[in-house]
This record gives C-alpha cells, structure tokens and sequence, in this order.
C-alpha cells in the first residue's frame, strides 16, 4: 500500500469537515484518490441520486477542496 501524501490528508480532513452537511441531507461522501491534481470522490446515499448533484460537486465540493489546496485542478464523482 502506498503511503498516503500530505495533499491527501488534506483533502481527508476537508472531506470530514464537508461531510456532517451532506449527512443532514441523508447523503455521504467518500475519498476514493487522488491523482495527476484530481480528486476522486464517491457520492453517496440521497447525494448519489440528487437532482442537484453537480452543484454539490463542483460548486460545494470541489470550490472548498481547491481553495484550501490550490495544486487540486478537479473534483470529479466516481458512479
């Protein structure tokens, strides 16, 4: 198992912290990577099938992730 990087406990934390918002709204989200400056994330739960879940991504979501860590380029969902 590789080790884990500073920019991915980063992205962990911040995850952790976006996560009791997402689920009040009876979703979830997973750390699946992070890769080439992308993250990969599961949606889960009610998030999984929400009409509105590419604002979450992108404008919640990926919005926090790059302002915190600017080396992040995407957010992206794995389905």
């Amino acid at each position: 198992m590789k080790k884990e990087t500073n920019t991915e406990k980063k992205i962990k934390l911040l995850i952790d912290k976006m996560r009791p918002f997402l689920l009040n709204d009876g979703g979830d989200l997973e750390f699946i990577k992070y890769e080439n400056n992308i993250v990969y994330v599961k949606l889960l739960g009610a998030c999984k099938d929400c009409s509105l879940i590419d604002y979450t991504l992108k404008d919640g979501i990926e919005e926090m992730i790059i302002s915190e860590i600017p080396e992040v380029k995407e957010v992206i969902n794995m389905e």
